[in-house]
């Protein structure tokens, strides 16, 4: 089993920046591939950005250029730099992750955190 553990979340002005931590404990040796995920009140989970053991990265078209993953292997824990957020970012952001080499699907993601809320007010 693997354990995560979201921080970092809060209310922010739009422009303003966040990071958010995903501490994991556990079997952590079994993960391949790390994401962030939000999901807004009456819309579906997305996801935002992924990160694998070779640190490659991959981001939602909305969110490029402004937020950016990255994991400390010795802390076992992953980050989402978040800057010039935009209201429409406000969203409970969720840690995932996958053991399977490649995640394409929600699905493949079988541990998650409790999820943090980030506001972003206009």
């Amino acid at each position: 089993q693997v354990q995560l553990v979201e921080s970092g979340g809060g209310l922010v002005q739009a422009g303003g920046s966040l990071r958010l931590s995903c501490a994991a404990s556990g079997s952590f040796f079994k993960v391949n591939i790390m994401g962030w995920y939000r999901q807004a009140p009456g819309k579906q989970r997305e996801l935002v950005a992924v990160i694998t053991l070779s640190n490659s990265t991959n981001y939602a078209d909305s969110v490029k250029g402004r937020f950016t993953i990255s994991r400390d292997n010795a802390k076992n824990t992953v980050y989402l730099q978040m800057s010039s957020l935009k209201p429409e970012d406000t969203a409970v952001y969720y840690c995932a992750a996958a053991t399977l080499p490649i995640a394409t699907l929600t699905s493949q993601y079988v541990y998650w955190g409790q999820g943090t809320q980030v506001t972003v007010s206009s």
